[in-house]
């Protein structure tokens, strides 16, 4: 393993746009860089009924953190069982990711803070706050908390604060 190399790295499946996904996620996070850029060769072309010469994989980090994506063909989807957490610290943040991500994507904002983007893959775009508010030790505040979120697609922290504090409290 290299010096610095993270220890588990994911490895994302698209048929034939990495590249065109990676340049759109390093365009949407700070600290994100593409790392290396892979082609095939005669031999995986042959496998992978990709052109030889084209790219095979593409290594890049996000707010830090290493991914590799891979031009397979068309045999694998995304789905919702996998996604990405983004931990935002403002709204501003939330309101950030949230369009960007879903940005050209097909209409699938989902309830909790989950999205999907154009490549069909999910992300939870979530304020830190959230955890907090869910774990206040008064099981009534953290109900509402729960109940609210229940209602919101993109998360709306204000919203969650109040119903935190309950009615006619603020």
């Amino acid at each position: 393993m290299q010096a610095g190399m993270q220890k588990i790295t994911p490895f994302l499946w698209f048929d034939n746009q990495a590249e065109e996904a990676v340049n759109f996620y390093v365009s949407i996070f700070a600290n994100a860089r593409i790392l290396s850029v892979t082609h095939y060769g005669e031999e995986g072309a042959e496998v992978s009924g990709r052109p030889p010469g084209t790219v095979m994989t593409v290594a890049f980090q996000l707010a830090g953190q290493e991914f590799v994506a891979l031009n397979g063909g068309p045999y694998f989807r995304f789905t919702e069982a996998i996604s990405f957490v983004v931990n935002c610290e403002s709204q501003d943040e939330v309101d950030h990711y949230w369009d960007k991500l879903s940005e050209g994507g097909d209409g699938k904002a989902q309830q909790c803070g989950w999205l999907k983007d154009r490549y069909g893959l999910s992300w939870q775009i979530v304020p830190k706050v959230l955890g907090e508010l869910l774990a206040d030790p008064d099981p009534k505040r953290s109900g509402r908390v729960m109940q609210a979120m229940l209602q919101m697609k993109k998360i709306d922290i204000e919203a969650l604060k109040k119903a935190s504090a309950g009615p006619g409290q603020a």
